[in-house]
């Protein structure tokens, strides 16, 4: 076999057959082709011959199709099959040659592979590749790690298929090894916060509203023409309309209550921990999709007497209006939170990573795309050293006009007896974060006292212990 083709993919299920398709219909690509299960590669072969793929029956035809140097992205399940092929490819492969892994692994386990390639001068590349399966068809959102010199190869191929924002493609790289799969991580994490602070504004509009499913729906694509324009409220609008075709009742009355998780918010979480950043709003909304699937302690909850009152709604339009500020500046405090991760683990692990670029690339294909990514890319853009989104001048004028109706929906909707977790916990945030002090200095005196754990005083430096079960003296411990 000839080598002719400058780019391949390895794993034909949706996203990767949706990803070669989308490689060769760009000009100037020639894909090759190849899944462990041959039936696969014949179905995609047979049902798109205009996409003139190159397809191989095994592993060595599929390397001795590529052109030099050798450019392979793999789209198969994260942990051992990535592994596997990472391996079957690498023994293959030779010098400067580019193994992609476009899948969702850990940014770790990245890191790992991308030494243990290079140690055979091959390039790895972890690329996070948002958009689901129409992003991989018709244009995602591109996050590329690795090193300079294979993104000097392979973003021209990448620019190629990305989706386009205002004439830029939504692709940049990212930084050294595992950058790109942990920004994409900390994108998904956002995602689940942006799902569930939606979901929260929809069970105040129908609980304490009285508004119905379908008009929930016109009142998001209102919504869906101003600030708060973006791809979520979009097809949460489509969702909400949907009409369930066996019992003619709404589609969301008839789905199950339970939200599944597929674990990158759960990582976004935990190395937020490690990296002591919080990100209450994505944290609240994993667990509130666990307590969803906590189906037994639901069913066996008792009937409290919660002293629950009525929220009475005088106003109507105002009260959506309260609604709806509430869940821009509730979005605005994920999004910042998100963007502070993002700095916390490029400290952390020596990147340099542009979060005005990060901002630019998620406006189109994602899944969190957005109107106001474009205000988060000004942001950074007049100050690259911005402490934290919340601070722009901007946002600052947005949570400004919004921290009344953010504030009424959120002591409302719990007097009500509405759960808002995701609201309360941003709004606890930019009261947090705002405090001349907190109650921290509080929880600091515990440590001391049950663990020697010491002290900083505010008009001295050094540290400091009190001999608690002593004479209460104090003594400087440095």
């Amino acid at each position: 076999m000839s080598a002719a083709a400058n780019i391949g993919v390895v794993g034909l299920a949706v996203m990767g057959s949706n990803l070669a398709r989308n490689l060769a219909s760009r000009s100037g690509n020639k894909v090759a082709i190849y899944n462990r299960s041959v039936e696969k590669t014949n179905d995609l072969v047979a049902n798109h011959p205009e996409a003139n793929f190159i397809a191989s029956d095994s592993i060595d035809e599929f390397v001795a199709s590529l052109a030099k140097p050798r450019i392979a992205i793999i789209m198969v399940q994260a942990g051992f099959a990535t592994d596997a092929v990472i391996t079957a490819l690498s023994e293959r492969f030779e010098k400067d040659d580019i193994i992609v892994d476009g899948g969702n692994a850990l940014y770790t386990d990245t890191i790992r592979r991308e030494k243990e390639v290079s140690a055979k001068n091959i390039h790895f590349v972890g690329a996070g590749i948002s958009g689901g399966e129409e992003g991989a068809l018709k244009g995602p959102s591109i996050m590329p790690g690795g090193s300079k010199e294979a993104y000097e190869h392979l973003g021209p191929i990448l620019r190629s298929i990305a989706a386009v924002a205002e004439d830029e493609a939504c692709v940049t790289h990212i930084g050294s090894d595992g950058a790109g799969h942990f920004v994409k991580m900390i994108h998904n994490g956002i995602e689940y916060a942006d799902m569930q602070l939606i979901a929260e504004a929809y069970d105040i509009l129908r609980k304490a509203g009285g508004l119905n499913p379908i008009e929930i729906s016109r009142v998001l694509t209102e919504w869906n023409a101003g600030e708060l324009e973006s791809y979520l409220i979009e097809i949460t609008a489509e969702v909400l309309a949907q009409v369930d075709q066996k019992t003619g009742e709404p589609l969301v009355d008839v789905i199950l209550d339970a939200a599944g998780s597929k674990g990158t918010g759960v990582w976004t979480v935990q190395n937020a921990l490690d990296l002591g950043t919080p990100v209450s709003g994505i944290a609240e909304a994993v667990f509130a999709r666990s307590l969803s699937s906590q189906a037994a302690q639901r069913a066996g909850a008792p009937e409290y007497s919660a002293g629950d009152t009525i929220w009475e709604i005088a106003d109507q339009g105002a009260f959506i209006e309260d609604v709806r500020q509430a869940l821009y500046a509730s979005k605005i405090v994920a999004y910042a939170q998100g963007f502070d991760a993002i700095g916390a683990g490029a400290l952390e692990n020596n990147w340099d990573i542009n979060l005005g670029e990060v901002a630019k690339i998620w406006r189109g294909g994602c899944i969190i795309r957005a109107q106001f990514l474009n205000r988060i890319s000004d942001a950074y853009r007049q100050d690259s050293k911005l402490l934290s989104l919340l601070f722009d001048g901007y946002f600052i004028r947005a949570i400004e006009d919004a921290a009344g109706a953010w504030r009424q929906v959120v002591s409302k909707a719990s007097l009500a007896g509405i759960p808002i977790p995701a609201f309360a916990s941003s709004l606890s945030y930019f009261d947090g974060l705002r405090a001349e002090r907190l109650p921290a200095a509080l929880v600091q005196g515990q440590r001391d006292f049950f663990g020697a754990h010491t002290y900083k005083r505010v008009d001295m430096p050094g540290a400091f212990h009190t001999l608690w079960s002593g004479d209460k003296s104090e003594i400087q411990t440095d």
